[in-house]
């Protein structure tokens, strides 16, 4: 009898069922289940969307948020990059109208190559790599048909995944454990590639087909995974590892982030290349066609597969057990295990895994465990992204570590861009602007880059894909955006533009003053002149300085640092506290007065900060002035280079100019990598704010006072030094505190320490 349908969130979709390895203990070819063999090399396009639209589907029936889909096999890259490109164009233009959607491939990284990084980061794909260890232990199980190792293979991809600009699509490293490598060697190997997240495994197997266990040890995998946690928990847990997290969380009472462990509901379905609905792919190791549930995407709903008894008892918690199961001490941790690892003929599923021994074990001893000290752990160096985090943790930072975020932040918006607008989605006029902003890309690439770095640019288009309808997030906002790259390249266009108030923003250039009340503009490029045109109005020439009907955008500032003074943009107001209006003149000059007089403060109290300045500032957004007094500031995470600021005289503009600097750098090195655990849920008390922040929140505010303390201390007199001690007490309480978490991942620590380094060093400086 059928249970009733419940959503399922997670998704494998095989994309290609062979693989370039041969791995011994593959449990999709050389295990019990040989169904491959009767399977399509490649999913076509046809059962892709298919999958897609039932994902869709099911989505908005159970009103789901968020989804997950695994790009599987077999070996997903055997796809290729433009059979990848394909499908995840479609899935992502078909499941999101419902549904946010979280992608992520699994690979041996082999056919790893920049051309897919750059795909991977454009559809925001999180890529995990299996890796067994360092060479002896990878090369134990993990070789080609022909015997050779994969290893350096491996490595290369890895490398490549931790380049700046491909971090985002590193999703981490799977492990599957063999006893016969050493687990300190093993796990050192792994942390040596800085991944953000480390899965362990055990590997695949049934009482009818038990695991090793060399001279009849009770649980020798427990000792081994014990080994390798006692060594993180010394480290200061410094990345996450899934399987001990996942039980540290689910001993309080919290989730589990894994089948492999817990009492958590499984809501997770796999398409096959043919399009055959099946469960878990673990399931493969127990018996031929122990997945399967005979439904096909083209004829089976989603709510028909969650009501498939065998994938309806995965939402059963321990009813669904063996008595075994439900009478142990450990069963809210353990929770049986993973199901493939209970079958046994004759009883099928109703037994304890295989690996009872080992769950029951590993889990007590984990309760037993005291605290240990902490040696420095072994980490192969990552010179690019070192490099970067001691150079910003400074303090100042360099220019060109600024640039180096600013370049990376451009890319990432242009991917972003790519991602929300599918053309197969786009009407007309977008369509056109989309087109025409490419082709200027590929042709003239020094007129869109000013697109891509302009600061609302993601602003804008997070705007438009969560539907903000509070906002100008409509598609008129990229035809603007390809105007104004067409105007700077010269480039011959015509592009319908909207009309607002009777003006035609072209964004980083200015507004064109129209007396229409018409809702759409014509700009014409062409012969090298730039006009605007809408019906009952006078056209208006797009040009370097004013003209009639045309105002450029501000510019203000010293020559050595001339930003643009941005009162137009409607994207400007993401900030919590509101925007100015449009600056009259005598406003305007006031502007560019304080920016050139705070510049100058800077050059004489702490020029080490004008070079970051002036790569990590390009844009000033004024913002309405407190009527209460107290000075104002902001930026906004998805707004790089652009800071709000109230006015207020040049000393605090100064301080609060490097302040929001702090922000726009962090922000965007936290793309780049994260500092802490993103699924760390604990706050930290933080001397700045009266309530307690989260981790990473916390660390934001610790680089930000960090150079505010550098520059109260460098101006004389008892109220400048008493500023000073405050905010170098602030953090380095803070410091202390976040490092207590333990959520800080190797990147974080390495930062964080820089900043310790930069604080301790004032203090030895003396007053």
């Amino acid at each position: 009898m059928s249970a009733p349908a419940a959503a399922i969130t997670e998704f494998v979709l095989k994309v290609h069922s062979r693989c370039d390895l041969r791995c011994d203990h593959c449990y999709v070819y050389v295990h019990r289940d040989q169904t491959w063999k009767d399977r399509p090399r490649a999913i076509s396009p046809g059962i892709a969307r298919l999958a897609a639209q039932r994902i869709a589907e099911h989505a908005r029936d159970h009103g789901l948020h968020r989804v997950r889909v695994i790009l599987h096999g077999g070996e997903p890259l055997l796809l290729g990059a433009e059979r990848l490109r394909a499908l995840l164009t479609d899935l992502r233009a078909t499941v999101r109208p419902a549904a946010e959607i979280d992608l992520v491939l699994q690979s041996n990284g082999i056919l790893l190559d920049e051309e897919l990084c750059r795909l991977f980061v454009e559809h925001g794909v999180r890529v995990g790599i299996s890796l067994d260890g360092d060479a002896a232990a990878n090369d134990r199980h993990r070789r080609f048909r022909n015997g050779a190792s994969s290893h350096a293979e491996v490595l290369r991809a890895l490398e490549l995944l931790r380049r700046p600009e491909f971090r985002p699509a590193y999703g981490g490293l799977l492990c599957t454990i063999d006893l016969a490598n050493d687990p300190i060697a093993v796990y050192e190997a792994l942390l040596a590639q800085r991944p953000p997240r480390i899965d362990l495994l055990l590997p695949h197997a049934t009482w009818d087909d038990p695991p090793p266990r060399p001279g009849g040890a009770a649980a020798p995998y427990a000792a081994w995974l014990l080994t390798v946690y006692r060594r993180w928990v010394a480290d200061g847990r410094p990345v996450p590892i899934r399987l001990f997290d996942s039980l540290r969380s689910a001993a309080v009472g919290g989730p589990s982030q894994t089948e492999a462990v817990g009492l958590d509901a499984i809501g997770l379905a796999t398409i096959e290349t043919d399009g055959a609905w099946e469960q878990a792919d673990s399931l493969k190791t127990a018996f031929h066609g122990a997945a399967a549930t005979g439904f096909h995407v083209r004829t089976h709903s989603l709510d028909e597969v969650a009501a498939h008894p065998d994938v309806a008892a995965q939402r059963q918690g321990a009813a669904a057990l063996s008595a075994t199961c439900r009478d142990c001490e450990v069963l809210a941790q353990c929770g049986g295990g993973l199901r493939a690892h209970r079958y046994r003929t004759g009883g099928g599923f109703d037994n304890p895994s295989v690996y009872c021994a080992d769950l029951k074990e590993l889990i007590l001893s984990m309760r037993r465990e005291p605290g240990t000290g902490r040696p420095e752990p072994i980490v192969a160096p990552e010179p690019a992204l070192d490099a970067l985090l001691d150079d910003l943790a400074t303090g100042a930072g360099s220019a060109e570590a600024v640039r180096t975020l600013l370049g990376a932040r451009a890319a990432a918006d242009r991917a972003l861009l790519a991602s929300v607008l599918a053309e197969a989605d786009l009407p007309e006029p977008a369509a056109r602007a989309w087109a025409l902003l490419r082709r200027i890309d590929a042709t003239a690439p020094e007129a869109a880059v000013p697109v891509w770095r302009h600061p609302w640019l993601r602003v804008w288009a997070l705007r438009h894909l969560d539907g903000d309808s509070g906002h100008d997030n409509d598609l008129g906002y990229l035809s603007q955006l390809a105007a104004a790259a067409a105007v700077r390249a010269g480039a011959a266009a015509e592009l319908a533009l909207p009309v607002r108030d009777g003006r035609v923003h072209l964004p980083g250039l200015g507004i064109a003053v129209l007396a229409t009340t018409a809702e759409l503009a014509t700009l014409t490029v062409e012969a090298g002149r730039c006009t605007v045109r809408a019906p009952g109005a006078d056209p208006v020439e797009v040009r370097d300085g004013a003209g009639p009907g045309w105002r450029p955008v501000l510019r203000a500032g010293p020559e050595e640092w001339p930003v643009l003074l941005d009162d137009l943009d409607e994207q400007r107001d993401c900030h919590e506290w509101p925007t100015a209006g449009r600056l009259v003149p005598s406003a305007a000059l006031a502007w560019d007065a304080r920016l050139r007089d705070a510049w100058a403060v800077l050059g004489r109290e702490a020029p080490q900060y004008r070079p970051a300045l002036r790569w990590g500032v390009r844009t000033v957004a004024p913002l309405a002035p407190d009527p209460g007094g107290a000075r104002r500031s902001a930026t906004h995470r998805d707004a790089f280079a652009a800071v709000g600021v109230a006015a207020t005289d040049a000393p605090a503009t100064a301080i609060l100019l490097v302040h929001e600097l702090q922000h726009v750098k962090l922000g965007a090195l936290l793309d780049l990598c994260d500092l802490a655990d993103p699924e760390h849920l604990g706050t930290v008390p933080v001397g700045w704010r009266p309530d307690p922040r989260p981790v990473e929140a916390a660390l934001q505010g610790i680089y930000a006072h960090l150079a505010v303390a550098d520059l109260w201390r460098r101006r004389p007199g008892a109220a400048a030094r008493a500023s000073f001690e405050e905010y170098r007490r602030w953090v380095l309480q803070a410091i202390e505190a976040v490092t207590a978490t333990g959520a800080l991942t190797v990147e974080g620590r390495r930062f964080v320490a820089g900043m310790l380094a930069a604080a301790d060093g004032w203090a030895a400086e003396g007053p």
